[in-house]
């Protein structure tokens, strides 16, 4: 049965956390500076030396769960709403670049009864925890789409697809992580190249994004648009927050 845009929220996958370290690191150093104001207070060393360190163990606690939310239930709302207002016809051609261990892929894959979900990544453990091939497909199976998935191991930079290979091309936080400018441009060059005339890329990510729209203009694609994800899709707070991407291939 074709799925719905408003099934996708209903998941059976174990998508893990988006760069782990991340959540454990504000964390910790939230339970430090609280702990801290509280030792402070009761040895007596007054309540400004105590209201400092608990203001700032209460920012970075409520960033880490801010970070936790994203990553386990807010970009899965998003992204929902995302792939919902593509109008996918189901027998689509789709790529995720970096795809990890699937959660914007197997919704994707949802929506294309007769079309075909790739995910190509490096399975890099310290961008999400537990990234694998293995799991993707794991999840993949327990999603029900197991049949319209595959998955392949490359970098986004030097995509191992012909010309015109998909009808939509999907990136959710992964382009940022190439710290080189110009491999961050020949990434964007890859997703445009392997684009089906008429096809749409659709770019999720916290940095560098104005820098991939300014590319896109200067590879002729139309319909370029750059829009803020909301609350839902901050890592942390609103100084990381996600945007999106959009455009259209002539």
């Amino acid at each position: 049965m074709e799925a719905r845009p408003r099934d996708l929220l209903s998941r059976r996958g174990d998508y893990g956390f988006d760069a782990p370290a991340v959540p454990v690191f504000l964390g910790a150093g939230g339970v430090v500076l609280v702990g801290f104001a509280i030792l402070s207070a009761t040895v007596g060393e007054g309540e400004t030396w105590a209201l400092f360190p608990l203001l700032g163990g209460l920012f970075l606690l409520l960033s880490a769960g801010s970070f936790i939310y994203t990553t386990r239930v807010g970009k899965f709302a998003v992204w929902a709403e995302i792939l919902g207002g593509l109008g996918l016809r189901g027998d689509e051609q789709v790529l995720d670049m970096g795809c990890g261990r699937g959660a914007v892929l197997l919704m994707a894959a949802k929506l294309l009864p007769r079309g075909r979900a790739v995910g190509l990544d490096l399975w890099r453990t310290v961008d999400q925890s537990g990234n694998s091939m293995e799991m993707t497909l794991e999840n993949a199976e327990r999603e029900g789409v197991r049949d319209r998935v595959e998955l392949k191991t490359g970098d986004i930079t030097q995509m191992p697809f012909p010309d015109g290979s998909f009808d939509v091309v999907l990136s959710a936080l992964a382009i940022h992580n190439i710290k080189d400018r110009q491999a961050r441009l020949k990434a964007i060059d890859e997703a445009v190249r392997v684009l089906k005339p008429g096809g749409r890329l659709v770019v999720a990510d916290i940095r560098h994004t104005t820098e991939y729209a300014d590319r896109l203009r200067q590879l002729g694609m139309s319909d370029i648009q750059v829009r803020g994800l909301g609350w839902r899709y901050w890592y942390g707070g609103p100084w990381v927050a996600t945007t999106l991407v959009t455009a259209k291939k002539p």
